[in-house]
């Protein structure tokens, strides 16, 4: 009985991890556009934070890899862009709320001031439930990997092997 919750509750863990980076697929890609929207041919700057997006981008893909390979480079290559990631992410935000005006005219954005402040911050909007998903990602890619290093543990080894060959049936454990 107790084995079965376990399945049920590792099987919801993947789920809600999956959601979690679809969520950031779409909001990295949100960002890009609205970055874009702000000028088509963006600054160093706007260059720099559309790669961050991207590399958010790649993070998302690589968890969602991870998860469904299992294999341990896939999983350090997310745990590290994600931890990187949402550093970033969460010092986009507090740039882009602290000083819109600097962080547009380092964008040398084309659109007026006032419509370009208020897509900045949807964008750092963005930036923030981007920094929130990262972390969120991470605690359950940590969850998911003790879940399959506990289910590996109780099913793998010569020695349970070995165990079962001797044992006759009503005594399986």
């Amino acid at each position: 009985m107790g084995l079965s919750s376990d399945v049920q509750s590792h099987h919801k863990t993947h789920k809600f991890f999956l959601i979690c980076n679809y969520i950031l697929l779409g909001a990295a890609s949100s960002c890009i556009f609205l970055t874009l929207s702000l000028r088509l041919i963006p600054s160093i700057a706007g260059a720099l934070l559309v790669l961050l997006h991207i590399i958010t981008i790649a993070g998302a893909i690589s968890g969602c890899t991870a998860v469904s390979a299992g294999s341990n480079k896939w999983y350090a290559v997310h745990m590290v862009a994600a931890v990187l990631t949402a550093i970033f992410q969460g010092s986009v935000s507090v740039l882009i709320f602290t000083t819109t005006s600097n962080f547009l005219s380092a964008l040398k954005s084309y659109v007026k001031e006032d419509d370009a402040a208020v897509i900045l911050k949807m964008a750092g909007g963005l930036c923030v439930l981007m920094f929130v998903m990262e972390w969120l990602v991470l605690t359950l890619a940590f969850f998911l990997r003790y879940y399959s290093f506990v289910e590996g543990g109780r099913t793998a080894g010569k020695v349970a092997a070995e165990d079962e060959k001797r044992w006759t049936p009503p005594f399986h454990v």
